[in-house]
């Protein structure tokens, strides 16, 4: 085999080495990057079920109504009771609401739970606007506390204009709260180490 052919063969295969290398550089950059950018796609969009969230509310009301229903759940390894106060509302399409879920602690120690939420139907989620929420931050909570937890939103008028959502009656709004990742560490706590892991 000849020098310059040799070369040449050396030279393609650190092309495709070189090529390699950074195509799994990319989808390892890709795969860091992907919750995030889903994150703010969904909150964006309102994909997946994510309400959107606003800066302010519509200048008025129009006259349909909606119900909005309330759900609320606490997943396993948080001993907390968490509910809505009411089960269901009913607003006028561009109203601006307070309303209150009530947290309480169980335990016997100090417990720490973020919670997440949707919408359904997902498709309504575009026209769900939060202004205050007590989502996406930790919640702690003291032995026995109870904590109201409000929620500001009102419901886009301009569901009144999509022919997909005419005959929408009912919207519902659901939380679910974890055990955090900043709880205390039990152990720790036992030993009067009550630093967040």
């Amino acid at each position: 085999m000849s020098r310059a052919r040799n070369r040449d063969l050396i030279h393609r295969h650190r092309t495709v080495a070189f090529s390699c290398a950074v195509f799994v550089a990319a989808m390892v950059g890709v795969a860091y990057a992907s919750v995030p950018l889903y994150d703010w796609f969904c909150r964006t969009t309102g994909f997946g079920g994510i309400p959107l969230v606003a800066k302010e509310s519509p200048a008025a009301p129009i006259a349909r109504k909606i119900t909005v229903r309330f759900d609320g759940n606490v997943a396993g390894g948080l001993p907390w009771t968490f509910a809505p106060e009411k089960n269901e509302i009913e607003l006028a399409i561009g109203e601006t609401v307070l309303f209150h879920y009530v947290a309480k602690s169980q335990g016997a120690r100090e417990t720490v739970g973020i919670a997440s939420y949707n919408v359904s139907p997902p498709e309504a989620a575009s026209y769900f606007n939060k202004i205050q929420c007590f989502c996406f931050t930790d919640q702690k909570l003291s032995p026995g506390e109870r904590v109201d937890m409000p929620v500001v939103f009102f419901v886009d008028p301009a569901i009144d204009e999509d022919a997909e959502f005419k005959s929408l009656r009912v919207i519902t709004l659901s939380y679910t709260f974890f055990p955090s990742k900043r709880m205390p560490d039990p152990l720790a706590a036992a030993s009067g180490d009550t630093r967040v892991r």
